[in-house]
């Protein structure tokens, strides 16, 4: 074969092609995204709608249904699912998994504008968004202190936390969990109200002709230019007790204070954030689609170092949960595992060869094939993680098939005494299109899978590229550094080591026993096709026996447990 003549005769280009695969790998590898599972994230668009003192009734009727009856016609929609609560409504619409999901947010927008003119005035205008599992918090931090409140860590978070964890690199957003936002709360009396023939709609038509800032104008000379602006004049709740509602029929003024509370205080009280026995509220951290789970986890890690000592008397910042710290422990285990599945490879060539020659071969072909396949990943998109790392361990075995085939045709012509050059350019050329049909077959075994729809399909995508890939490039290397290999490390061997010799006496015996087994199985036919029926049905019935899930379960070391109670009003 050429490729093989080429690299026994050209041993300088066989080692650049090898070279460039391991470099390209390398910077495959240090550029890949690492995550646990493959994105199999669903195309999902979000409509949330708010309508500030509206039932949840009144919210059901007048926005939710209306959406849900505008979006129906949208292509590739799987399912539509919709909560109305006082003040909101969430219109969640779930697309078929294949559908692109920027097109299916423009359609989604575009119905959505054509129904604002049927929705309540006061409501605002819906807000459409994507949801991306990317924007799910892979690590929760508590902001404590032993002197502030909720509100005051929550304003504290906000001006000084959420700008400096969202410039670390690979950050999407930072979420403020359970914190309460200041805001002015007006208590109306309704009894002072209507003892004053005065409505709610009163007082909020004073707050918003009151209560404003507007540009007036400009105060242009001929050296100077002033821009100028109307100031408003409540700025604390005192100023807005003093804000006149309307005149009585006496000529009074009345003032809000006559007929409401008014203070400072949380936007919405109904939110408790503690954690062992003390007020607090979470920073969640999200990442970037592409970026590297461990990475962010990390530099937000080492920012909390950072800012904890520079934080005001009794405010420190915890950490509560991290799921960096499960996938790290996974993928550590993955990558001991392929180490040993490895070492066990070359432990056994050497057993059955007893060359540590021959051992170098498949220890350094191997580790090639494997690490080129990180270019493939990185070319196609696709992230390291568990399935991708799982498919490199069962590739292993396949991976030093065609290494193993090339280096013991070459090894037995050696014991037959050729010289290693030429047993190494007659060798591979024997064996070069076996070891290109093996590789075939398995490609077009591993590769239809990547055309499976659903979440199968999309979970199993890398998992089936990355066997091809690792098939393939042993292939290549195979045919090219192996064989170049052979003819400079490959010596006639004077005498087995012991251990290999005891190997041999024990595979003899193994031979012996299945000569008699096979004899055995020939002259009884009919009994040996019992046996693999038996051995078919039994196949069968326990299939149906074990228990069947989508991934099995896992102990991540949390718990998460979320309480719904029944709310009572008093008016």
């Amino acid at each position: 074969m050429i490729l093989t003549d080429l690299s026994v005769k050209r041993p300088v280009f066989a080692s650049v092609i090898s070279i460039l695969l391991i470099v390209l790998g390398l910077v495959s590898f240090g550029k890949l995204p690492l995550r646990e599972y493959p994105n199999i994230d669903p195309p999902i668009v979000s409509v949330e709608t708010s309508y500030r003192g509206a039932s949840a009734s009144v919210v059901e009727s007048r926005i939710t249904q209306l959406i849900e009856d505008k979006i129906s016609g949208v292509e590739g929609i799987r399912q539509i699912s919709s909560s109305s609560s006082d003040g909101r409504s969430n219109v969640t619409i779930e697309f078929d998994i294949n559908r692109d999901i920027e097109a299916a947010t423009n359609d989604v927008r575009d119905r959505i504008s054509g129904l604002l003119e049927q929705l309540p005035e006061e409501a605002d205008s819906p807000s459409i968004y994507k949801a991306n599992g990317s924007d799910e918090v892979i690590m929760w931090l508590n902001l404590v202190s032993d002197q502030m409140d909720t509100l005051e860590l929550t304003d504290y978070a906000s001006r000084y936390l959420v700008d400096r964890f969202s410039v670390i690199d690979g950050v999407s957003t930072l979420r403020l969990g359970g914190g309460k936002v200041y805001a002015l709360r007006i208590w109306i009396d309704r009894q002072a109200l209507a003892s004053r023939n005065l409505t709610v709609s009163d007082v909020e038509d004073a707050l918003r002709s009151e209560n404003v800032e507007l540009p007036a104008g400009s105060i242009e000379s001929k050296d100077r230019h002033f821009t100028v602006r109307l100031d408003r004049v409540f700025k604390t709740a005192e100023d807005f007790s003093n804000l006149v509602i309307t005149q009585g029929d006496d000529g009074y003024l009345i003032k809000l204070a006559d007929v409401a509370k008014v203070e400072i205080g949380s936007e919405e009280e109904r939110i408790i954030f503690r954690g062992n026995k003390e007020s607090m509220i979470g920073l969640g951290v999200s990442k970037q689609s592409t970026a590297n789970t461990l990475e962010v986890a990390r530099a937000a890690n080492a920012l909390v170092d950072q800012l904890n000592p520079t934080l005001p008397a009794g405010m420190e910042i915890k950490r509560s949960y991290d799921s960096s710290v499960f996938i790290e422990a996974s993928i550590d285990e993955v990558y001991q595992t392929l180490f040993i599945a490895m070492v066990l490879v070359i432990i056994v060539i050497y057993l059955f060869l007893g060359s540590v020659r021959a051992m170098l071969i498949p220890a350094i072909t191997v580790p090639v094939s494997l690490l080129a396949t990180f270019i493939v990943l990185y070319a196609l998109g696709y992230t390291i993680n568990l399935l991708t790392l799982l498919a490199m361990i069962l590739a292993i075995g396949m991976v030093v098939d065609d290494a193993i085939v090339m280096l013991e045709n070459i090894h037995r012509r050696i014991e037959e005494g050729d010289s290693p050059l030429k047993a190494a350019f007659l060798g591979a050329r024997e064996v070069a299109f076996a070891v290109v049909a093996t590789t075939l077959v398995l490609v077009a075994v591993f590769m239809p899978i990547t055309f499976l729809e659903g979440d199968l399909g999309k979970l199993f995508k890398e998992f089936a590229v990355t066997m091809s890939a690792a098939v393939i490039f042993s292939s290549i290397v195979a045919l090219t550094l192996t064989p170049m290999m052979c003819s400079k490390l490959l010596k006639p061997a004077d005498q087995d080591p012991w251990l290999v010799k005891q190997v041999d006496k024990l595979m003899d015996k193994l031979s012996d026993w299945y000569l008699v087994t096979l004899n055995t199985g020939m002259k009884r036919p009919v009994m040996v096709s019992l046996v693999v029926l038996i051995a078919f049905g039994l196949s069968g019935y326990l299939l149906n026996k074990v228990p069947q899930e989508f991934a099995p379960q896992e102990d991540r070391g949390s718990m998460f447990l979320i309480v719904n109670a029944s709310s009572r009003r008093q008016l």
